[in-house]
């Protein structure tokens, strides 16, 4: 049935497409979760497109294990557009692979357990216990992995629509790691192994490469993105602060976008020290104070209390980290990647500002949002068509010469 040029399905025919009960979708539509788009006039739900999007979404949060409550507070969140659709199908399928890897981690912590009963069948490992109860608990909040993977996309996508520089940070920064032969190279904080996994192609087949995050949960990511066909990866959860190595192993060691988290950053930095070769390299990125600061200032300009860009980029930064590097490496030179962007669309521009841990995505809700909207266009308008933000990143490359 038609209305107003878009189509319409009852609540029967959801069900009989989708395989639920009609009981269900009305119990969506009772507690809110779901409400149909329409109703005709003899008061029959009808539902459309859109709605098939957000009834799919939910029932993937709830294969996940997220609760019906969490699901509801994700759904009308507002961080991605129910209509796009192939991003939103992106983000689940990156939360449903961290559970699957997290899965594995759990099966093999299991695995651990009984290949120790079987060499001891009469005694409890209290040890091997305790590992598979920590192991199940840990990064179990799958509703917060969903918004941060969410998160992440709508950063993702402003770079990749809006960036002036096409070749793209990770394989920029990978270029400037050169190409000599039976390099050893660690990572700390790797993540989810972007900058190898993107080039995976080009890494020489002399290098060794390993690969530390304090997070299980992410090691575990990197190692299922890194398509490592030539063992040339080792993984490892461990702490920048007490790098697990003996003297003079490395000849790199990268710090990619993650020192300002570090707790204690000289600590790590004098890990950093100890762990390289002589004449070995420490790269380290980050950016200046001025990158996007213009989304800090359409935030502010729009509501002087909302705030958009995480202060913890104050701990390590172009002005103050050849000073922090000082302490223990006398060598350096600041490499620039030069980049930036003119976006002429508000919601993608929304979309990054939600995503950020300050307060901008729990003051843009409602007609608030709807307000800040129009802002933007305003802005974009003026702008002959697009907003200028600027984007000023890069790595410090320090060698060690003591």
């Amino acid at each position: 049935m038609k209305r107003r040029d878009k189509e319409y399905l009852t609540t029967g025919q959801i069900a009989k497409r989708t395989g639920m009960t009609i009981r269900t979708l009305r119990y969506y539509d009772q507690i809110g979760l779901l409400k149909p788009s329409q109703y005709n006039h003899a008061s029959v739900r009808l539902y459309s497109k859109e709605d098939l999007v957000r009834l799919q979404k939910i029932h993937t949060l709830k294969y996940i294990g997220l609760t019906l409550a969490d699901i509801k507070q994700i759904i009308y969140e507002g961080s991605l557009p129910e209509q796009d659709l192939k991003n939103s199908l992106m983000v689940q399928k990156e939360v449903i692979r961290q559970k699957i890897v997290h899965m594995q981690y759990v099966s093999k912590a299991i695995d651990e357990a009984l290949d120790l009963l079987r060499e001891h069948p009469t005694e409890t490992d209290w040890d091997s216990l305790s590992d598979i109860i920590q192991t199940i608990h840990t990064e179990k909040n799958w509703g917060e992995q969903y918004r941060n993977a969410l998160r992440l996309q709508a950063r993702i996508r402003l770079y990749d629509r809006f960036s002036a520089n096409k070749i793209g940070w990770h394989r920029w920064f990978f270029d400037q790691l050169g190409s000599a032969s039976d390099l050893k190279i660690l990572e700390l904080g790797c993540g989810d192994a972007a900058l190898w996994s993107r080039n995976i192609d080009r890494v020489p087949p002399s290098w060794s490469i390993t690969l530390i995050d304090i997070s299980p949960g992410m090691l575990e990511a990197a190692r299922t993105n890194v398509n490592d066909q030539r063992n040339q990866f080792a993984f490892l959860m461990a702490d920048a602060q007490a790098i697990p190595f003996q003297d003079s192993e490395f000849d790199v060691i990268i710090a990619n976008h993650m020192l300002y988290h570090v707790l204690d950053i000289g600590q790590a930095l004098s890990e950093c020290h100890r762990v390289l070769k002589h004449d070995g390299q420490l790269y380290t990125s980050t950016m200046s104070k001025s990158h996007l600061q213009e989304m800090e200032q359409l935030a502010r300009a729009f509501d002087p209390d909302m705030r958009v860009l995480d202060n913890v980029m104050e701990r390590f930064h172009f002005d103050n980290g050849a000073n922090i590097l000082a302490s223990q490496f006398t060598d350096m030179e600041l490499i620039r990647y030069e980049d930036c962007m003119q976006v002429d669309e508000a919601e993608p521009l929304i979309q990054y500002m939600t995503s950020t841990p300050m307060n901008a995505r729990f003051y843009l809700t409602g007609d608030k949002l709807e307000a800040f909207r129009s802002y933007l266009n305003e802005k974009i308008q003026e702008g002959n068509g697009s907003i200028y933000i600027t984007m000023d990143s890069g790595f410090f490359l320090s060698r060690k010469r003591s």
